[in-house]
């Protein structure tokens, strides 16, 4: 697992090797992995959008932008961890993501960035 707190917004992440699939006679490797948000503001917070960069092994890189998380904009109070799963695939059985979170304080208004620290993506046998 990986964390990393930036502006008061704790992010963790743990990711798991889900298996392999064939697309289009590409073989493809699939991951999953859940985020905890803990908020450790003062203030509730709102996630408004995220960006994810997403590299693998064979040096292919993609961005990836939406609002909220997996169809949700979560409120999260101070104390409180708000954690959802997801996943990628990739064309090559290692590689990492990373991103921005962003996100607003609900008393002040004031918008900052949660960054959400790199993690990697990687089956169990091709690790060391």
């Amino acid at each position: 697992m990986v964390q990393q707190i930036t502006n008061g917004i704790k992010i963790s992440v743990q990711t798991h090797f889900e298996g392999t699939f064939y697309k289009e006679e590409i073989i493809h490797f699939a991951f999953s992995y859940e985020v905890s948000i803990s908020n450790e503001r003062q203030n509730p917070v709102q996630l408004l959008s995220r960006v994810w960069h997403i590299s693998d092994a064979l040096n292919s890189k993609e961005s990836v932008e939406g609002d909220g998380v997996i169809g949700e904009q979560p409120i999260i109070h101070p104390n409180e961890t708000y954690i959802y799963s997801s996943g990628c695939t990739l064309k090559s059985p290692f590689g990492s993501m990373k991103g921005l979170y962003s996100m607003v304080d609900l008393l002040d208004n004031n918008m900052f960035k949660a960054k959400i620290p790199t993690f990697k993506l990687c089956t169990e046998f091709a690790q060391n």
